[in-house]
């Protein structure tokens, strides 16, 4: 675990920065974590995707379909890859746990699938 500074805190990340506590979460904490993910400017409809992905996650302790995603929140149809490019990114800075035994892979450097792994 690692100790991550944000402007009014700190909050524990494991070693591959995903938030060890997901009720830790919060706007601050969020550009933090953009920040480890090379994210410098984390823009109100990021946050608005950030926002879906965490409500989603409570309700069903899954990841949502992207375009789902980007058509709830009123955006274009691929938001979520041109705002984060990997979706995990997205998930990484919404504050929510890692999806074990599953990882984003690119098809085309634009559109990604969830596969199984590890």
């Amino acid at each position: 675990m690692v100790k991550m500074n944000y402007v009014g805190g700190s909050v524990e990340i494991d070693e591959e920065g995903y938030l060890v506590n997901p009720e830790d979460w919060s706007e601050s904490v969020a550009q933090a974590l953009a920040a480890r993910e090379d994210v410098l400017v984390l823009s109100e409809e990021m946050l608005e995707v950030v926002r879906f992905l965490r409500t989603y996650y409570k309700k069903f302790n899954a990841f949502p379909i992207l375009n789902y995603v980007c058509k709830n929140i009123h955006q274009p149809r691929e938001c979520v890859s041109e705002a984060f490019m990997n979706p995990e990114k997205a998930w990484k800075i919404a504050g929510l746990p890692k999806l074990e035994g599953v990882h984003f892979v690119s098809v085309d450097g634009k559109h990604y699938l969830l596969e199984q792994c590890c």
